[in-house]
């Protein structure tokens, strides 16, 4: 059994699982170590999948599989809104939107097709 916490603590050698989740930094890494202690391979026996493809992800010992948020875009659409809510803040009209942004998937060597 792994040891540690987050959802790679519950992988063994014998598990059925393909892939474990691991939001942030410290899961990530974490969790390569403790598969390798427990014998369990990444990729070839089981794919991790990162948050927020921080520098570590693609210097990782086995780089990792991580979703890329858009940062910059983010920043400067929450700046425009907050402009756009204080300018009519005196009753100008401003009305609420919804803005959804697309984070991209950086495929790395943590993360290979199902065998």
């Amino acid at each position: 059994m792994v040891t540690g916490t987050g959802p790679v603590s519950r992988v063994s050698s014998r598990t059925c699982a393909s892939s474990v989740p691991a939001g942030s930094p410290g899961r990530r890494s974490g969790g390569n170590s403790a598969t390798s202690t427990a014998g369990v391979r990444v990729p070839e026996d089981l794919a991790i999948v990162g948050y927020d493809d921080i520098e570590f992800a693609a210097a990782a010992a086995v780089p990792l599989t991580s979703v890329r948020q858009p940062a910059r875009t983010m920043g400067t659409l929450a700046a425009q809104l907050l402009l756009e809510e204080i300018e009519t803040a005196d009753g100008g009209g401003h009305e609420h939107r919804r803005v959804v942004l697309e984070p991209e998937l950086v495929v790395r060597r943590s993360s290979l097709p199902p065998r």
